[in-house]
Protein backbone atom coordinates (compact mmCIF):
# COMPACT_ATOMS: atom_id res chain seq x y z
CA UNK A 1 0.00 0.00 0.00
CA UNK A 2 1.15 3.57 -0.71
CA UNK A 3 1.42 5.79 1.92
CA UNK A 4 0.12 9.30 1.20
CA UNK A 5 -1.55 10.49 -2.21
CA UNK A 6 -1.92 8.23 -5.09
CA UNK A 7 -2.71 9.64 -8.63
CA UNK A 8 -3.12 6.53 -10.98
CA UNK A 9 -3.86 6.64 -14.65
CA UNK A 10 -6.01 9.90 -13.77
CA UNK A 11 -8.11 11.39 -16.63
CA UNK A 12 -10.09 14.49 -16.76
CA UNK A 13 -12.09 16.00 -19.26
CA UNK A 14 -14.06 19.07 -20.42
CA UNK A 15 -16.17 17.70 -22.75
CA UNK A 16 -14.50 16.42 -25.97
CA UNK A 17 -10.87 18.28 -24.42
CA UNK A 18 -8.53 16.01 -22.31
CA UNK A 19 -7.27 17.97 -19.91
CA UNK A 20 -5.04 15.10 -17.79
CA UNK A 21 -4.26 11.81 -19.60
CA UNK A 22 -3.41 8.91 -17.58
CA UNK A 23 -1.26 10.32 -15.03
CA UNK A 24 0.14 8.63 -12.03
CA UNK A 25 2.26 10.35 -9.24
CA UNK A 26 2.79 9.42 -5.46
CA UNK A 27 3.21 12.38 -2.67
CA UNK A 28 4.56 10.72 -0.27
CA UNK A 29 4.25 12.15 3.73
CA UNK A 30 6.00 14.93 4.30
CA UNK A 31 7.35 15.35 0.19
CA UNK A 32 6.86 18.68 -1.75
CA UNK A 33 6.18 17.80 -5.51
CA UNK A 34 6.07 20.36 -8.17
CA UNK A 35 3.49 19.97 -11.08
CA UNK A 36 5.51 22.08 -13.68
CA UNK A 37 4.42 22.95 -16.95
CA UNK A 38 3.49 25.69 -19.47
CA UNK A 39 0.26 27.12 -19.73
CA UNK A 40 -2.69 23.99 -20.89
CA UNK A 41 -0.13 21.37 -19.30
CA UNK A 42 -3.09 19.99 -17.53
CA UNK A 43 -1.40 20.74 -13.78
CA UNK A 44 -4.33 22.72 -12.78
CA UNK A 45 -6.59 20.74 -13.64
CA UNK A 46 -4.79 17.40 -11.91
CA UNK A 47 -5.01 19.44 -9.00
CA UNK A 48 -8.66 19.99 -8.59
CA UNK A 49 -9.32 16.30 -9.48
CA UNK A 50 -7.05 16.06 -6.47
CA UNK A 51 -9.23 17.80 -4.49
CA UNK A 52 -12.75 16.96 -5.79
CA UNK A 53 -13.18 20.10 -7.66
CA UNK A 54 -12.94 18.38 -10.72
CA UNK A 55 -14.27 15.04 -10.84
CA UNK A 56 -12.53 12.11 -12.60
CA UNK A 57 -13.00 10.70 -16.40
CA UNK A 58 -11.08 7.60 -15.41
CA UNK A 59 -8.44 6.46 -13.28
CA UNK A 60 -8.47 7.36 -9.13
CA UNK A 61 -7.19 9.31 -6.55
CA UNK A 62 -6.82 7.75 -2.87
CA UNK A 63 -5.23 8.50 0.59
CA UNK A 64 -3.18 5.79 2.30
CA UNK A 65 -4.94 3.55 0.05
CA UNK A 66 -8.26 4.32 0.67
CA UNK A 67 -10.09 5.76 -2.88
CA UNK A 68 -11.37 9.22 -3.05
CA UNK A 69 -13.81 8.93 -5.68
CA UNK A 70 -16.63 9.18 -3.60
CA UNK A 71 -15.64 11.35 -0.73
CA UNK A 72 -16.50 15.36 -1.01
CA UNK A 73 -14.52 17.56 -1.13
CA UNK A 74 -14.63 18.94 2.45
CA UNK A 75 -14.04 15.53 3.54
CA UNK A 76 -10.51 14.96 2.37
CA UNK A 77 -8.85 17.11 4.80
CA UNK A 78 -6.93 18.38 2.03
CA UNK A 79 -6.33 22.37 1.75
CA UNK A 80 -5.85 24.63 -1.24
CA UNK A 81 -4.44 28.07 -1.25
CA UNK A 82 -4.73 29.89 -5.09
CA UNK A 83 -2.93 32.69 -6.07
CA UNK A 84 -4.89 35.57 -5.37
CA UNK A 85 -5.28 33.76 -2.00
CA UNK A 86 -9.35 34.63 -1.89
CA UNK A 87 -9.61 35.34 1.40
CA UNK A 88 -12.91 36.96 3.59
CA UNK A 89 -12.80 40.75 3.01
CA UNK A 90 -15.29 41.15 5.81
CA UNK A 91 -12.70 39.22 8.59
CA UNK A 92 -9.71 40.51 10.22
CA UNK A 93 -6.59 38.62 10.06
CA UNK A 94 -7.23 36.59 12.55
CA UNK A 95 -10.69 35.55 11.47
CA UNK A 96 -9.50 33.89 8.38
CA UNK A 97 -6.60 32.51 9.94
CA UNK A 98 -9.03 30.92 12.40
CA UNK A 99 -12.01 30.42 9.86
CA UNK A 100 -10.73 26.71 9.64
CA UNK A 101 -11.03 26.02 13.62
CA UNK A 102 -14.64 26.99 14.42
CA UNK A 103 -16.05 24.84 16.58
CA UNK A 104 -12.98 24.41 18.97
CA UNK A 105 -13.04 26.46 22.37
CA UNK A 106 -11.81 29.97 21.76
CA UNK A 107 -8.65 29.90 23.34
CA UNK A 108 -7.10 27.10 21.68
CA UNK A 109 -8.16 28.57 18.67
CA UNK A 110 -6.37 32.02 19.64
CA UNK A 111 -3.12 30.15 20.57
CA UNK A 112 -3.43 27.73 16.77
CA UNK A 113 -3.59 31.62 15.44
CA UNK A 114 -0.52 33.09 17.42
CA UNK A 115 1.39 30.07 16.28
CA UNK A 116 0.65 30.26 12.48
CA UNK A 117 0.81 33.60 11.99
CA UNK A 118 3.96 33.61 14.10
CA UNK A 119 5.14 30.64 11.57
CA UNK A 120 4.59 33.40 8.46
CA UNK A 121 6.20 36.16 9.76
CA UNK A 122 2.92 38.18 11.07
CA UNK A 123 3.23 38.35 14.67
CA UNK A 124 0.88 41.21 15.97
CA UNK A 125 -1.27 41.38 12.71
CA UNK A 126 -4.36 39.33 13.80
CA UNK A 127 -6.53 42.44 14.61
CA UNK A 128 -5.48 44.28 11.01
CA UNK A 129 -8.41 44.21 8.43
CA UNK A 130 -7.26 41.99 5.47
CA UNK A 131 -8.05 44.77 3.02
CA UNK A 132 -5.35 46.61 4.49
CA UNK A 133 -2.61 44.55 3.44
CA UNK A 134 0.00 44.11 1.07
CA UNK A 135 -0.01 41.69 -1.49
CA UNK A 136 2.71 39.69 0.10
CA UNK A 137 1.41 39.68 3.80
CA UNK A 138 -2.14 38.73 2.14
CA UNK A 139 -0.27 35.51 0.75
CA UNK A 140 1.07 34.52 3.60
CA UNK A 141 -2.48 35.05 5.91
CA UNK A 142 -3.62 33.27 3.07
CA UNK A 143 -1.23 30.32 3.40
CA UNK A 144 -1.72 30.38 7.77
CA UNK A 145 -5.12 29.80 6.89
CA UNK A 146 -5.02 27.09 4.76
CA UNK A 147 -2.57 25.47 7.67
CA UNK A 148 -4.85 26.07 10.25
CA UNK A 149 -6.94 23.00 9.99
CA UNK A 150 -3.63 20.86 9.76
CA UNK A 151 -4.18 19.53 6.44
CA UNK A 152 -2.99 16.24 5.20
CA UNK A 153 -2.21 17.62 2.44
CA UNK A 154 -1.67 21.12 1.14
CA UNK A 155 -2.17 22.19 -2.64
CA UNK A 156 -1.12 25.58 -4.13
CA UNK A 157 -2.10 26.68 -7.61
CA UNK A 158 0.57 29.00 -8.55
CA UNK A 159 0.28 30.80 -5.03
CA UNK A 160 3.15 33.58 -6.08
CA UNK A 161 2.57 34.14 -9.44
CA UNK A 162 0.91 37.40 -9.06
CA UNK A 163 3.42 38.74 -6.95
CA UNK A 164 6.71 40.93 -8.46
CA UNK A 165 10.07 39.39 -8.53
CA UNK A 166 11.58 40.21 -5.24
CA UNK A 167 8.84 39.79 -3.20
CA UNK A 168 8.16 36.23 -4.71
CA UNK A 169 11.63 35.11 -3.80
CA UNK A 170 11.30 35.97 -0.48
CA UNK A 171 7.77 34.76 0.27
CA UNK A 172 9.37 31.31 -1.62
CA UNK A 173 11.67 31.13 1.22
CA UNK A 174 8.92 31.80 3.51
CA UNK A 175 6.28 28.97 2.09
CA UNK A 176 9.32 26.77 2.10
CA UNK A 177 10.78 27.09 5.95
CA UNK A 178 6.60 26.99 6.40
CA UNK A 179 6.19 23.23 4.94
CA UNK A 180 9.21 22.32 6.51
CA UNK A 181 8.66 23.42 9.92
CA UNK A 182 4.86 21.90 9.88
CA UNK A 183 5.67 18.66 7.80
CA UNK A 184 3.12 19.10 5.28
CA UNK A 185 3.17 17.33 2.10
CA UNK A 186 1.96 19.67 -0.90
CA UNK A 187 1.53 19.64 -4.56
CA UNK A 188 2.32 22.79 -5.63
CA UNK A 189 1.71 24.16 -9.12
CA UNK A 190 3.81 26.13 -11.00
CA UNK A 191 5.26 27.21 -14.81
CA UNK A 192 8.05 28.82 -13.10
CA UNK A 193 11.48 26.55 -13.34
CA UNK A 194 13.18 28.22 -10.75
CA UNK A 195 10.56 28.37 -8.44
CA UNK A 196 9.59 24.37 -8.65
CA UNK A 197 13.23 23.64 -7.62
CA UNK A 198 13.64 25.64 -5.36
CA UNK A 199 10.61 24.19 -3.07
CA UNK A 200 9.95 20.91 -4.39
CA UNK A 201 11.68 17.63 -3.55
CA UNK A 202 10.62 16.21 -6.69
CA UNK A 203 9.66 17.92 -10.05
CA UNK A 204 6.45 16.55 -12.21
CA UNK A 205 6.81 17.86 -15.75
CA UNK A 206 3.40 17.89 -17.79
CA UNK A 207 2.48 19.02 -21.71
CA UNK A 208 -0.14 18.74 -23.42
CA UNK A 209 -2.05 16.94 -20.01
CA UNK A 210 0.95 14.28 -19.82
CA UNK A 211 3.30 13.13 -17.20
CA UNK A 212 6.85 13.15 -19.19
CA UNK A 213 8.96 12.95 -16.34
CA UNK A 214 9.60 13.03 -12.45
CA UNK A 215 12.93 13.36 -10.85
CA UNK A 216 14.36 15.16 -8.02
CA UNK A 217 15.57 18.55 -9.24
CA UNK A 218 19.07 17.84 -9.92
CA UNK A 219 18.59 14.35 -11.48
CA UNK A 220 16.30 16.47 -13.92
CA UNK A 221 18.53 19.10 -14.76
CA UNK A 222 20.93 16.85 -15.81
CA UNK A 223 19.19 13.68 -17.00
CA UNK A 224 15.97 15.07 -19.17
CA UNK A 225 14.43 11.54 -20.35
CA UNK A 226 13.48 13.13 -23.90
CA UNK A 227 13.97 16.59 -25.96
CA UNK A 228 10.52 18.17 -24.87
CA UNK A 229 11.51 18.20 -20.74
CA UNK A 230 14.85 19.61 -21.98
CA UNK A 231 13.43 21.95 -24.17
CA UNK A 232 10.94 23.09 -21.44
CA UNK A 233 13.62 23.47 -18.59
CA UNK A 234 15.58 25.94 -20.84
CA UNK A 235 18.10 23.82 -23.71
CA UNK A 236 16.57 25.51 -26.48
CA UNK A 237 19.73 24.67 -28.57
CA UNK A 238 20.59 21.43 -30.00
CA UNK A 239 23.68 20.45 -31.41
CA UNK A 240 24.94 17.37 -33.40
CA UNK A 241 28.38 15.72 -32.55
CA UNK A 242 30.08 17.79 -35.37
CA UNK A 243 28.59 20.91 -34.31
CA UNK A 244 29.25 20.38 -31.03
CA UNK A 245 33.10 19.59 -31.88
CA UNK A 246 33.21 23.26 -33.52
CA UNK A 247 32.35 24.91 -30.29
CA UNK A 248 35.25 23.20 -28.15
CA UNK A 249 33.35 20.19 -26.54
CA UNK A 250 36.01 17.66 -25.97
CA UNK A 251 35.52 14.26 -27.38
CA UNK A 252 32.78 12.70 -28.70
CA UNK A 253 29.55 13.58 -26.72
CA UNK A 254 27.96 10.47 -28.18
CA UNK A 255 24.53 11.74 -28.65
CA UNK A 256 22.86 14.91 -29.47
CA UNK A 257 23.60 18.12 -27.26
CA UNK A 258 21.18 20.53 -25.83
CA UNK A 259 22.66 23.48 -24.67
CA UNK A 260 21.37 25.20 -21.43
CA UNK A 261 21.30 28.92 -20.28
CA UNK A 262 24.58 28.43 -19.20
CA UNK A 263 25.62 26.13 -22.00
CA UNK A 264 27.63 28.40 -24.02
CA UNK A 265 30.07 31.15 -22.47
CA UNK A 266 32.10 33.65 -23.88
CA UNK A 267 35.79 32.73 -24.86
CA UNK A 268 38.72 34.95 -26.51
CA UNK A 269 40.02 31.60 -27.35
CA UNK A 270 36.77 30.04 -28.65
CA UNK A 271 34.97 30.27 -32.02
CA UNK A 272 34.03 33.14 -33.68
CA UNK A 273 30.35 33.31 -34.49
CA UNK A 274 27.96 35.96 -36.04
CA UNK A 275 25.99 38.33 -33.46
CA UNK A 276 22.78 38.72 -34.44
CA UNK A 277 21.76 40.74 -31.49
CA UNK A 278 22.40 42.61 -28.29
CA UNK A 279 20.16 42.56 -25.32
CA UNK A 280 21.40 44.28 -22.12
CA UNK A 281 20.22 42.33 -18.75
CA UNK A 282 20.74 43.54 -15.46
CA UNK A 283 24.78 43.59 -14.96
CA UNK A 284 25.47 42.26 -18.47
CA UNK A 285 24.28 42.03 -21.82
CA UNK A 286 23.10 38.51 -23.87
CA UNK A 287 24.08 38.09 -27.39
CA UNK A 288 22.14 36.14 -29.98
CA UNK A 289 24.27 34.23 -32.18
CA UNK A 290 24.81 31.85 -34.67
CA UNK A 291 25.82 28.59 -34.28
CA UNK A 292 28.33 27.14 -37.10
CA UNK A 293 26.29 24.31 -39.28
CA UNK A 294 22.86 26.33 -38.11
CA UNK A 295 21.16 27.07 -34.64
CA UNK A 296 20.35 30.45 -32.49
CA UNK A 297 22.47 30.69 -29.28
CA UNK A 298 22.14 32.97 -26.57
CA UNK A 299 25.39 34.06 -24.93
CA UNK A 300 25.62 36.05 -21.20
CA UNK A 301 28.29 38.21 -20.44
CA UNK A 302 29.11 40.64 -17.40
CA UNK A 303 29.63 43.42 -20.24
CA UNK A 304 27.55 46.11 -19.66
CA UNK A 305 26.67 46.97 -23.50
CA UNK A 306 23.78 48.90 -25.06
CA UNK A 307 21.30 48.27 -28.46
CA UNK A 308 23.46 50.68 -30.02
CA UNK A 309 26.10 48.61 -29.82
CA UNK A 310 27.69 47.23 -33.04
CA UNK A 311 29.62 44.04 -32.27
CA UNK A 312 29.50 41.74 -35.45
CA UNK A 313 31.26 38.45 -34.02
CA UNK A 314 31.63 37.01 -30.20
CA UNK A 315 34.32 34.27 -29.76
CA UNK A 316 32.15 31.73 -27.73
CA UNK A 317 32.73 27.95 -26.30
CA UNK A 318 30.56 25.14 -24.90
CA UNK A 319 30.89 24.34 -20.98
CA UNK A 320 29.73 20.58 -20.78
CA UNK A 321 28.88 21.74 -17.41
CA UNK A 322 26.02 23.94 -18.81
CA UNK A 323 25.02 21.01 -21.48
CA UNK A 324 23.54 17.70 -21.62
CA UNK A 325 23.58 14.88 -23.95
CA UNK A 326 20.08 13.54 -24.77
CA UNK A 327 19.55 10.09 -24.77
CA UNK A 328 20.97 8.10 -27.61
CA UNK A 329 18.50 7.40 -31.04
CA UNK A 330 17.42 10.53 -31.35
CA UNK A 331 18.54 12.46 -34.89
CA UNK A 332 18.69 16.00 -35.51
CA UNK A 333 16.21 17.88 -37.87
CA UNK A 334 18.78 20.33 -38.80
CA UNK A 335 15.84 22.68 -41.08
CA UNK A 336 14.38 23.70 -37.44
CA UNK A 337 17.25 22.27 -35.43
CA UNK A 338 15.03 20.59 -33.36
CA UNK A 339 15.90 16.71 -31.99
CA UNK A 340 13.40 13.64 -33.04
CA UNK A 341 12.80 10.88 -31.22
CA UNK A 342 13.35 7.30 -32.83
CA UNK A 343 9.80 5.48 -33.44
CA UNK A 344 10.19 3.32 -30.82
CA UNK A 345 10.82 5.55 -28.35
CA UNK A 346 7.76 6.63 -26.21
CA UNK A 347 8.63 10.79 -26.18
CA UNK A 348 5.59 10.57 -23.97
CA UNK A 349 6.54 8.26 -21.39
CA UNK A 350 4.34 8.43 -18.15
CA UNK A 351 6.59 7.08 -15.64
CA UNK A 352 5.18 6.64 -12.20
CA UNK A 353 7.68 8.62 -9.57
CA UNK A 354 9.24 6.54 -6.78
Amino acid sequence: MVTGLAIRDAVVRYGPTIAVDGVSLDVAPGEVVALLGPSGSGKSSLLRAVAGLEPLAGGSVSWDGVDLTSVPVHRRGFAMMFQDGQLFPHLSVAGNVGYALAGRERAERERRVGELLELVGLVGYGPRPVTALSGGQAQRVALARSLAASPRLLMLDEPLSALDTGLREHLLGVLDATLQATGTPALYVTHDQDEAFAIADRVAVLAAGRLLQVDDPATLWRQPVNAEVAGFLGYRLTLDAAQAASLGWPGTPGGLVAVGPDGLVADPSGTEVPVLGIRPRRGGTEFSITVPGGGVGRVRTRELLTHADRRTHLAVRLDPTGCVVLPTGFALDTARNVPVAPESDDARANPVAR
